[in-house]
């Protein structure tokens, strides 16, 4: 209980409890409005939990909101051990906005364009997977599965997403139509796109910073961010001066904070930034840099694992 109560009180308690509303008001919206009126399947376990209960719906009635509460219990348990106890808590308060959205919202027909539905059904659950991961928790399902295994490989989530849900292409192929296999993987292709337009903390890039303040701009991204940088010195070929650029990787997600932090020290800073394919060495990851802003003490960096061929 007093783990729950600090969740509740936390500074970001309110925006988690409008986002964990907001993602089972737009995941209910999607599956009863556009997906389930087409025999068209959503992703992950909401995935499983329609064909589950279309493909019994001759004999008996399952409810698909009830399914995805049931099936995401065992994840819950999974997530409360490689996630944490607060990714896990808010997951699972996501899990039940969407269960208890999609059981009271009633199905209807918007429109009978099939290709409609895929792609505004897709776009609708990807909005809130891409916020639910942006403010550190997850819709359930397949999401933690997918969260854990880019913490390990460092893989975009959208991508890893679209991997794991092959299957309930396959499934909804052989077990439905073909028809309805495709244009379910439409709609989890464009989830994958929404999630990763607005999950962006594993986009790279690299940073040159021209500037005349690079100590004290260091001093201040270190203690801010947590990021290592490194020097170069330089010369400008306008004001014939020396300077020094300072090179560093960060993640999409802290670029406004670079920007602030380094308009604030010097406005007359230059900075060019990159898009970065890959970063093989050491990188802080966000447990890490978390650790480093509760206790004020670096961590030792996790070092990658690279597999060379023989």
């Amino acid at each position: 209980m007093e783990i729950i109560k600090e969740e509740f009180q936390g500074k970001n308690a309110l925006i988690k409890i409008i986002t964990v509303l907001f993602t089972g008001i737009t995941a209910a919206a999607a599956l009863n409005m556009f997906l389930v009126p087409s025999q068209i399947f959503s992703a992950g376990v909401n995935g499983i939990a329609q064909i589950i209960s279309t493909a019994t719906a001759s004999y008996f009635h399952l409810d698909t909101g009830l399914l995805i509460f049931l099936f995401n219990i065992p994840i819950a348990v999974l997530g409360f051990y490689k996630l944490g106890i607060s990714a896990t808590f808010w997951s699972f308060m996501n899990v039940i906005a969407i269960s208890f959205a999609t059981m009271f919202m009633p199905v209807v027909t918007i429109t009978d364009n099939p290709l409609m539905n895929g792609i505004v059904g897709g776009c609708l659950i990807g909005v809130g997977a891409g916020y639910s991961l942006k403010y550190g928790f997850t819709t359930g399902g397949m999401d933690i599965v997918s969260l854990v295994l880019s913490k390990t490989t460092g893989k975009t989530v959208g991508n890893l997403m679209m991997v794991l849900n092959g299957l309930i292409v396959l499934v909804a192929g052989f077990i439905f139509s073909w028809e309805s296999a495709l244009y379910t993987l439409i709609s989890i292709f464009v989830m994958g796109l929404v999630v990763d337009a607005i999950h962006t903390s594993h986009q790279k890039l690299t940073v040159m910073i021209v500037t005349s303040q690079p100590d004290a701009i260091a001093t201040e991204v270190y203690k801010q961010m947590f990021r290592g940088m490194t020097f170069l010195t330089s010369y400008g070929g306008y004001k014939k001066q020396e300077s020094r650029t300072i090179m560093m990787v960060i993640t999409r997600y802290e670029l406004y904070d670079l920007e602030m932090i380094v308009s604030t020290i010097d406005p007359d800073a230059f900075m060019n930034v990159l898009p970065t394919q890959t970063v093989i060495g050491r990188f802080a990851n966000e447990d890490e840099q978390k650790i480093y802003k509760k206790t004020g003490n670096a961590p030792e960096l996790k070092q990658p694992k690279i597999k060379h061929k023989k």
